[in-house]
């Protein structure tokens, strides 16, 4: 997995001294070390700026590609979800409910460019009017 990330350069550094970004790659080796079956994950690229935050998501998208496993991702961020899911579950406030489910059909791998394209950004925006709709 540390080849597979690009991590072999920090081997022999103490995970304080890594970069942020870093850091989260190596938070993912280590969830993804024991080689789970599930991989729960709650906001794990929020505090990322956008280019790394990118990045990951590609991380993550060739590592499922790879090994198959079932993530559970919780985000807000919405083009995160839709670039990363199959489906995707709007829920309410308190108490938590599934409001909406959404199947995302869109080719994979999928790469960055997609989330320019007329598609996507209709599928964000309505996930967004379901959000929208949920919190009046």
């Amino acid at each position: 997995i540390i080849d597979f990330l690009g991590l072999q350069h920090y081997r022999d550094q103490f995970v304080r001294s890594l970069p942020y970004g870093v850091r989260k790659v190596v938070e993912l080796a280590r969830a993804l070390s024991t080689e789970p079956e599930l991989l729960m994950l709650d906001e794990p690229f929020a505090a990322l700026d956008s280019f790394t935050r990118e990045e990951l998501w590609c991380v993550m998208r060739d590592l499922w590609q790879q090994k198959k496993f079932t993530v559970i991702l919780v985000t807000h961020d919405l083009p995160e979800a839709v670039f990363l899911a199959d489906r995707i579950f709007v829920m309410s406030s308190r108490p938590g409910k599934i409001l909406v489910e959404r199947k995302i059909d869109l080719p994979r791998p999928r790469e960055l460019d997609l989330c320019f394209t007329p598609e996507f950004t209709s599928i964000v925006h309505e996930l967004r009017g379901h959000i929208s709709e949920a919190r009046s």
